[in-house]
């Protein structure tokens, strides 16, 4: 049998020398988050895990493992026959369960047993998460932030995608966490992560960057949608060098109508997220931006949006979080589409970090 334990921060820093990573964890586990590019190999599903744990409780250890065996035994035979089967003998996978106890010990032996050089985890994900979470905040600390300001609208995300385009590295926390930012912004077609999710994905995406070289980010508030940005994140991005966009109300206008379209597409929608703000800008602003949004006056709806709610608080909180904000350069935004971002993103690279 060839079975190699493996350190949680061992496992995470090989992670892309793995041939396959398999989660055994029932779906429901696996769901609230795994290991990146990880497969789920349940040993046991949601339904049959519980129904063991009920046994352990209720007949004890024996029966719960009697009957265990049998489920597992059953589908560790399913995942070889449908998945393993063409795997060459040179095939390395890495293995973990919730603590590196029974199911992924049984799916290592078997996968050992065959021939396969089997890399198990110890401690399993519990471990992987709290490797993971020291191995963020180390790469926080080696970060060469510059943060990208301006006012809503004035294009930070179109202009971290073209900052992307050319090349440079790009720490998208909006994407990351499948929201705009806004109380508009929730994603059209995909859910938020969970937070462990989130975090998880900061890292993947941190742990290949070069820490010599610039990170660019947008500047955020302390909530992403539901999600929180990591602590140490946070202030990093607040001690950071900053560069600002400006771009005039047209362009703003024009920018947020595209970002929105699907919203324009779906006014009921639109009315329920804008009622959301109703404690803070009242019963009759609201009513008037719904009306708005019956006409189908989106540009009007927009500028008001701006003017009433995201542009007053914009510079004095800015200037309060973000220490590089009140000396930065501005950078003027001409035009709302994506050739204008590309010239600027080259500009901005041409003139050093």
């Amino acid at each position: 049998m060839s079975v190699h334990i493996i350190a949680a921060d061992e496992a995470l820093m090989r992670l892309d020398a793995y041939s396959a990573v398999l989660d055994v964890r029932s779906p429901g586990e696996y769901a609230l988050d795994c290991l990146p590019g990880a497969v789920n190999w349940p040993v046991l599903d949601d339904a049959e895990r519980e129904r063991v744990g009920t046994l352990y409780v209720q007949a004890g250890a024996f029966e719960a493992k009697r009957v265990g065996a049998v489920l597992v035994a059953r589908n560790i035979a399913q995942h070889m026959e449908h998945h393993a089967r063409d795997w060459p003998k040179s095939h390395e996978p890495l293995v973990y369960c919730w603590r590196g106890g029974n199911r992924s010990a049984a799916m290592a032996h078997v996968l050992g047993q065959v021939g396969w050089r089997v890399h198990l985890v110890q401690g399993g994900y519990k471990a992987l998460r709290a490797a993971l979470v020291k191995q963020l905040e180390r790469q926080v600390g080696s970060l060469r932030l510059r943060v990208v300001c301006g006012p809503t609208g004035s294009g930070k995300s179109r202009l971290l995608q073209a900052l992307g385009r050319h090349g440079a590295q790009v720490l998208d926390l909006e994407q990351l966490a499948a929201h705009r930012g806004s109380v508009l912004g929730a994603m059209e077609d995909e859910a938020q992560p969970t937070q462990k999710q989130f975090e998880t994905r900061i890292w993947n995406t941190l742990r290949k960057f070069d820490p010599s070289q610039t990170v660019f980010v947008e500047s955020e508030s302390r909530k992403i949608g539901r999600l929180q940005l990591p602590v140490t994140l946070l202030a990093c991005m607040h001690a950071s060098a900053c560069m600002r966009l400006q771009a005039s109300l047209p362009v703003r206008v024009q920018l947020l109508l595209q970002e929105y379209a699907a919203l324009t597409r779906s006014p009921q929608e639109l009315n329920l997220r804008l009622d959301a703000l109703t404690e803070l800008r009242g019963k009759a602003t609201i009513a008037r931006w719904h009306s708005l949004v019956d006409a189908g006056a989106f540009a009007t709806l927009v500028e008001e949006l701006l003017a009433q709610h995201y542009d007053p608080s914009y510079a004095q909180s800015m200037a309060r979080n973000y220490a590089g904000f009140g000396s930065c350069r501005a950078w003027p935004v001409e035009a709302a589409d994506a050739g204008a971002f590309d010239a600027l993103a080259r500009e901005i690279l041409q003139a050093g970090s």
